[in-house]
This record gives structure tokens, C-alpha cells and sequence, in this order.
């Protein structure tokens, strides 16, 4: 299935079945960063392929004007697959069918709050309440693979999982806030320190050499899961943009993610 992103029309993509389980809306935008769009494009593969397997639909939009009260009430699953929304009437939908009991789950640049940027950190409730995580510090870089600990392997989306495993090539986020302080926050993945040096350079800093770096968490008060997996390696360096590695491509991360779905959509709370 090949996606073209054309301004001011909403694309959507349906897979499923007329009985599905439950129903699962995606947002994207899929601008300006390749490694952002190359993971959108591969999302908007990989996701319908799931549906038809595991009997649930699977429908996505660029536009987050959709981000309303009517349209999200004809889904059980919101995903945020690389931004989130702007505006404020978007803001004030989002958050009421979160506390109404929706679900959702986001990936990597969703999480993303870095003032000043063209992504400021001025939603409040979102940054710091809901995912806990307050702004973005910094980054690993190149995106490189890692190995990943469960920290919680009681929990349905991690329960069937290894206790460590070598995750796709991503690039790795460091947050604001310590989450292990939130008592609100379920940490369930986070890179094994045998990761160490994580990242590539050239800059120095963003070569990891020590430290703990959550991966993957819940909100106990809220039916959702975010992961930082979401950014492709991309040939910049020849300007290229050459695809030199995919989210969707690594077994056992696949199989988190899908966990982490099927245990978002079929609504079984955690704690």
C-alpha cells in the first residue's frame, strides 16, 4: 500500500473486518523528517497487515481536525504515530476521551516538547500529567539498536517478551523528568546498561555512555502506552535519504507493540 501525503485531504486507510474487536484511529503528519515519514509510510503498512491477522480495524488521517469528540467516539484506540495535536480545541477532545476511558498509545515524536522549538512544551497536562515525562533533553545519535530490559514482566505487553532483547535502530530520547519518581508511572522497557556506549556521534554528547532511560510506560490513571521507538536511520550523510533501517522490522519489538494494542483495544485495565 502506498501512501501520498496531499495537503488539506484527509487520507484514511481501513483494514478489518465488519465485526473487528475494536477499532484503532491513527494521526500523523508526515512532514519534513525523513525518519519520521519513513516510519509514518511503514506504520501505515504494518498496522493493516495486523488488523486483518487479529480481527480489529485499523483506520488513519493527517487530519487532526478529526480530533473531535463525534469522530473519536467511533474508536476504542487512538494512536499518535509521530506529532500531536496543536490546537485547543483538538487539545480538550483528546484529553476528554482519555478521561472517559479511551485509549491510546504514541510513538517516539509524540512524546517530543522542547521550548523554544516549532514543538514547545505548552501543553501542560499532556507532557507532564499524562505521559509524566515533561520536555525533551536530549538524543542518541545515529539511531542504533539497543538492548532493551522488561522492567514489569507481569504486564500483558511485555509478559511474553524476553527479558532483554536487542530493539530495531532508533534514535533515544532523554526526558526532563524522572520517572521513577512518578507513582503514577508503570515503566515497563528501558535500555540495559550492556547497551553502553549507545549511539554513534559524532558529537560526543549524544553518545550514551551511562545512566537510565525508560523506553516504554504506562499512566495508571489513563488507558495508554507510550513507546520511543518511531525513527528510521536515514542516509543524510550522502543526502541519499536511502532507508537504512525500519521500526517494523525486528521480531520481538514487533510483538510488544502488537501486545501492547491488543491490550489497549480489548480494554483491560491495568492496577
Amino acid at each position: 500500500m502506498k501512501i501520498y501525503l496531499i495537503p488539506f485531504i484527509t487520507l484514511i486507510f481501513s483494514a478489518g473486518i465488519s465485526h473487528a474487536q475494536f477499532k484503532v484511529i491513527a494521526f500523523y503528519t508526515a512532514k519534513e523528517d525523513q525518519a519520521h515519514i519513513s516510519y509514518v509510510h511503514e506504520a501505515n503498512k504494518w498496522f493493516p497487515a495486523m488488523a486483518r491477522k487479529y480481527h480489529f480495524t485499523y483506520d488513519s488521517t493527517n487530519n487532526w481536525n478529526n480530533l473531535n469528540t463525534a469522530f473519536l467516539s467511533k474508536y476504542q484506540v487512538v494512536l499518535f504515530l509521530d506529532t500531536r495535536p496543536d490546537k485547543e480545541e483538538q487539545r480538550k477532545a483528546f484529553q476528554q476521551y482519555m478521561e472517559n476511558g479511551g485509549a491510546w498509545m504514541g510513538f517516539h515524536f509524540a512524546g517530543f516538547a522542547l521550548t523554544p522549538s516549532d514543538y514547545p512544551q505548552n501543553w501542560d497536562w499532556y507532557h507532564n500529567e499524562f505521559l509524566g515525562s515533561g520536555s525533551y533533553s536530549s538524543n542518541t545519535w545515529r539511531p542504533t539498536s539497543a538492548i532493551l530490559r522488561v522492567e514489569d514482566p507481569e504486564h500483558p505487553a511485555v509478559k511474553n517478551l524476553p527479558v532483554t532483547f536487542r530493539s530495531a535502530p532508533n534514535e533515544w530520547y532523554r526526558w526532563s523528568n524522572d520517572l521513577r519518581k512518578n507513582p503514577d508511572i508503570n515503566i515497563l522497557l528501558s535500555i540495559d546498561s550492556s547497551s553502553f556506549p549507545l549511539g554513534t556521534g559524532p558529537k560526543l554528547h549524544e553518545i550514551w555512555h551511562s545512566g537510565y532511560y525508560p523506553v516504554a510506560w504506562t499512566n495508571k490513571k489513563y488507558r495508554m502506552l507510550y513507546v520511543n521507538m518511531g525513527h528510521n536511520d536515514i542516509d543524510y550523510e550522502h543526502h541519499t535519504n536511502k532507508e537504512l533501517s525500519f521500526t517494523f522490522d525486528n521480531e520481538i519489538q514487533d510483538k510488544f507493540i502488537l501486545d501492547a494494542l491488543l491490550w489497549l483495544g480489548n480494554g483491560k485495565k491495568r492496577k
